[in-house]
């Protein structure tokens, strides 16, 4: 099981859209999306909300993603009804990079907080943590060029972010958290870019060795 994801819109076209995109990152991931009125107008239904909030829970949680104050509102409505609440969780995030880093660190495993931290982006303004309790020692290094014909956008970064959290270590890319999907694709790598992959603790050589694959395999694509 997964922390599952709602997408809560005024537009129903907008969140279908942004589902189909966050499941592209996370196909293991239940994202559901609650997007217009009952009557297929513009606006946000709490019915709409209330059966997507079920659709999502999986016993793990849910994160909810809102594009507007409104549909904040209506989502905070059902949350309250709902049986579950301390399960559910409103992301204050940008709708779309909200609801794809979400995505990503809920296909990792990572639980409720890590996946609203993820969604908001909390760790952008902090360094990225240390793995473990063990003293970091010397950090491992990578450098290597990237041959993906677009770079490393949002399907390559997902795979990147995916790698990296999998390993006990404290790993960056060009200085900054490997592990966080959003501050990754700030980065704005492109094709034939030289990158530079750092990593300490337990786990850093094995890291960056299976960057350095991913890489080799242009990060599935």
């Amino acid at each position: 099981m997964t922390v599952g994801l709602v997408v809560v819109s005024h537009s129903a076209r907008i969140a279908e859209g942004v589902v189909e995109l966050a499941a592209q990152m996370a196909p293991s991931v239940t994202i559901a999306a609650a997007g217009g009125t009952d009557d297929g107008g513009i606006g946000t239904s709490f019915d709409r909300i209330q059966a997507a909030l079920a659709e999502a829970e999986s016993g793990d949680g849910v994160v909810v993603l809102c594009d507007l104050g409104s549909a904040v509102l209506t989502a905070e409505t059902a949350l309250e009804l709902a049986e579950a609440p301390e399960r559910i969780r409103i992301a204050d995030a940008p709708i779309v990079e909200g609801a794809v880093a979400a995505a990503v660190a809920a296909e990792s495993g990572d639980g409720l907080d890590a996946v609203v931290a993820a969604a908001e982006a909390r760790q952008a303004e902090a360094a990225p943590p240390q793995a473990g309790d063990e003293p970091a020692g010397e950090a491992q290094r990578l450098e290597l060029v990237l041959e993906n014909e677009h770079g490393l956008h949002a399907r390559p970064a997902a795979e990147l972010v995916r790698t990296a959290s999998g390993f006990d270590a404290a790993v960056t890319v060009e200085g900054v958290d490997a592990k966080s999907m959003l501050r990754v694709l700030a980065l704005g790598l492109d094709r034939g870019s030289r990158v530079v992959f750092e990593a300490t603790g337990p786990d850093a050589r094995d890291a960056l060795a299976a960057i350095e694959a991913l890489a080799r395999n242009r990060f599935g694509e």
